[in-house]
């Protein structure tokens, strides 16, 4: 069975810094990309930021030049650099492994979730 196991989130202040940390663990043999996502109260999950295992990446409009993503391949495991952090960030961050191959087979998988709050 596959888990993804997320870490780093928490309470900041406007303006400061987190790092969110995913790793996934079991029989892998391959993850297609890794990815957060966000979902505040009242609101629907977004797309936070993506990236490929070749090392292609995607973001929200609203993060860029705030936030990197990063993966680390051998490790199965995916980072989220998040600056310059503002009020609207304040959500529940999920890990997303898309695509896994392994020994059960080809699906996508969803980490627990994270608090992120950011407020003075």
């Amino acid at each position: 069975q596959v888990q993804l196991v997320e870490s780093g989130g928490g309470l900041v202040q406007p303006g400061g810094s987190l790092r969110l940390s995913c790793a996934a663990s079991g029989s892998i043999f391959s993850i297609y990309a890794m990815g957060w996502y966000r979902q505040a109260p009242g609101k629907q999950r977004e797309l936070v930021a993506a990236i490929t295992s070749g090392g292609s990446t995607n973001y929200a409009d609203s993060v860029k030049g705030r936030f990197t993503i990063s993966r680390d391949n051998a490790k199965n495991t995916v980072y989220l650099q998040m600056n310059s952090l503002k009020p609207e960030d304040t959500a529940v961050y999920y890990c997303n492994a898309d695509r896994v191959m392994s020994m059960a087979g080809r699906r996508d998988y969803w980490g627990q979730g994270t608090q992120v709050t950011v407020s003075s």
